[in-house]
């Protein structure tokens, strides 16, 4: 845990209320509980409870928390600091129990404390502080003589250093925890400023992505730990909803061209503080910053990084301030997947590019957002969107080859759009080996292999996306889709199940539940995912379905439901991007093969990106022993 910074010595533990504070351990805990405190409001509780019944004031608190180098905003900083304090402590500025704030002076701790034995002085303020749980405080005893200090010396180095060493080490390895896996939560922003969330966001990006980097560890990915911004769930029930063996947390804060941040490491099971270090360095060093981390942190989890993630870690080029702050930007942005962020986060993008050709990871971003629009997302027709996502992928892996998310935004490209079956593996492979747990280059690969029918192994490799991503919808429905694909249906319909609604492919997914119960014979249930289908999709077909299923029966209720969606597909084909591929897939499922085969000629010469997943299609179940849907496969470059 960080040192407590501290005016002078006092007690190792603290009492007052149903509260106990433990300086060494730097714990608050509440009945004996854990209390989850960040280490600023950490070090202005104990700077209180060196002092109770004294007004400590906010000059003494910016100088020993806030000094002449720190770059925050200061009434922001300890506003945020104190509210977080009284947070934890069920306390309240109008009627105080335990912090008393006088109006532009400074706060005083109101409440009777408890003290016991000495703690040890603390560390100089600001200055960067490294402790692991468990080790003996230095102490400095006046009344040895020289002499006595000298012989006492000599004694260990002769006769006991190295049985005390060996000793030592044995017992650090046997009381280590094990750490195979393990959650980066969001960083928080210790300015206090929202309009600084863009950066220290971007800084939690980066540290994940850089110890996503070891294989033998396993790292969730960011879309799963941004779930728990701003969260008041104990760390025990966050590592058990991510089942990871330990959490790194930590702040973040820039002004100017510094930045400073602080990352400690825990063991999740026991709440036990591993490690924990503050880093500070001028904004063009910040990726060299993050590496350092990430290798202080791998030598903690005793991780062992392969040569290539050893260069990976050391890589680590000055980026243009500007650009680096552009980047962050459009990675704020895109992480939003919506058109508009998209947008915005190719000018970020841009801009960063301008600022810095050569880098690479503003080149990746990109891609990454071309990618969405025209793939992943259909805001932007693919024809338009992939190209430029492909020369950007180019672009970046020219300029570092080392780059996974290039890998995977070319691989996407190659596989949907220019169907090169061969080429797509590849890049995904060499994706998953730079970075392990790239959740999405796993489930991408996934994709590729359900499009070639190999489906076992598509499921393990979606599984594994989801363990790398597991709060995400997107990894469970594609994962369900695949295991539909497969015939897997009970499996399908428990993972679809667990799949919330709204969510931006509900339509989609209870269509498949309702092809599910329909092949097991469910037409009620069936018809119930069709009217679902409709009603989350906004449409007001819902009542006439209905109707049509109780008059006619599913059969035509079905029948209804496959006509009002080829219009509606025609009409966003006149307004936006037209999806040739799913009107045949209606018009197959209607029984009228010629005209499922027209729409699959044009979805063919316009490169649909759903094309490549003809083979395994069971809309086209009844077409696939017609000759024209063999040409097809065969003009797709798809084994038979």
């Amino acid at each position: 845990m960080l040192a407590v910074n501290s005016p002078r010595a006092s007690q190792p533990t603290a009492r007052f209320g149903s509260f106990e504070v433990d300086f060494r351990a730097g714990e608050l805990r509440k009945h004996g509980l854990r209390v989850r405190l960040q280490v600023q409001p950490f070090q202005i509780l104990a700077m209180l409870l060196d002092r109770p019944g004294e007004v400590v004031t906010r000059e003494e608190l910016r100088q020993a928390l806030w000094p002449s180098d720190t770059f925050v905003d200061f009434d922001h900083g300890l506003n945020n600091a104190i509210n977080r304090l009284r947070e934890a402590l069920g306390d309240s500025a109008e009627s105080p129990r335990y912090v008393e704030t006088l109006l532009r002076r400074g706060y005083r701790f109101i409440a009777s404390v408890e003290q016991a034995a000495p703690r040890p002085a603390p560390a100089t303020p600001g200055s960067p502080v490294e402790t692991v749980a468990g080790a003996i405080p230095r102490h400095t005893v006046k009344s040895w003589t020289l002499a006595a200090a000298m012989l006492g010396v000599a004694v260990m180095l002769f006769f006991g250093l190295r049985a005390t060493v060996w000793r030592h080490k044995a017992s650090a390895t046997a009381s280590a925890p094990r750490i195979r896996s393990l959650a980066v939560l969001p960083l928080e922003n210790l300015t206090g400023d929202p309009s600084q969330d863009y950066f220290v966001d971007g800084m939690t990006d980066v540290l994940i992505t850089d110890l996503a980097q070891i294989s033998t560890l396993r790292v969730i990915s960011r879309t799963s730990v941004m779930h728990y911004k701003g969260t008041k769930k104990t760390l025990p029930e966050i590592a058990r909803e991510l089942n990871v063996d330990a959490v790194v947390e930590g702040t973040a804060a820039r002004s100017g061209e510094r930045v400073r941040i602080s990352a400690q490491l825990i063991h999740a099971a026991t709440d036990q503080h591993l490690w924990a270090k503050n880093y500070e360095r001028d904004l063009r060093d910040v990726l060299a910053l993050q590496d350092e981390v990430a290798r202080d942190i791998t030598n903690q989890v005793q991780i062992k990084l392969s040569p290539q993630g050893q260069v990976r870690l050391a890589s680590a080029r000055p980026v243009d301030p500007a650009a680096l702050e552009a980047y962050l930007k459009g990675r704020y942005e895109w992480n939003k997947w919506t058109e508009e962020g998209l947008k915005k986060s190719i000018g970020y993008f841009e801009q960063a590019i301008q600022k810095d050709p050569n880098y690479a990871q503003a080149w990746a971003g990109l891609s990454d957002a071309y990618l969405l629009l025209g793939l992943d997302l259909h805001f932007w027709p693919p024809q338009v969107a992939l190209p430029k996502a492909k020369a950007a992928a180019l672009k970046a892996l020219e300029l570092d080859e080392t780059l996974s998310e290039a890998h995977v935004s070319l691989g996407g490209v190659l596989l949907h759009l220019e169907w090169s079956w061969s080429d797509a593996e590849k890049e995904n492979q060499r994706a998953i080996a730079l970075n392990p747990n790239n959740a999405t280059a796993h489930q991408w690969y996934g994709f590729y292999l359900m499009a070639m029918g190999r489906f076992d192994e598509a499921i393990a490799e979606m599984k594994r996306a989801q363990e790398l991503d597991p709060l995400t919808p997107n990894k469970q429905q594609s994962l369900a889709t695949m295991l539909y694909r497969a015939g897997r249906y009970d499996e399908a319909l428990r993972h679809f199940r667990e799949v919330p609604d709204p969510y931006a492919s509900a339509e989609a997914r209870h269509r498949r539940m309702a092809a599910i119960y329909e092949r097991k014979g469910m037409q009620k249930e069936a018809t119930a995912e069709l009217l679902t289908a409709l009603r989350v999709g906004g449409k007001q077909l819902a009542t006439v379905v209905e109707r049509k299923y109780v008059s006619s029966g599913y059969a035509e209720a079905k029948k209804t439901f496959l006509r009002s969606d080829i219009k509606e597909t025609q009409q966003r084909g006149r307004d936006g991007v037209l999806q040739a591929y799913w009107i045949a897939a209606d018009y197959a499922l209607l029984g009228e093969k010629d005209k499922a085969f027209e729409w699959l000629e044009r979805a063919f010469r316009e490169r649909d990106v759903a094309f490549v997943y003809l083979k395994v299609d069971d809309s086209f179940e009844a077409l696939r022993s017609d000759p024209r849907f063999q040409d097809l496969v065969r003009r797709l470059g798809l084994p038979p």
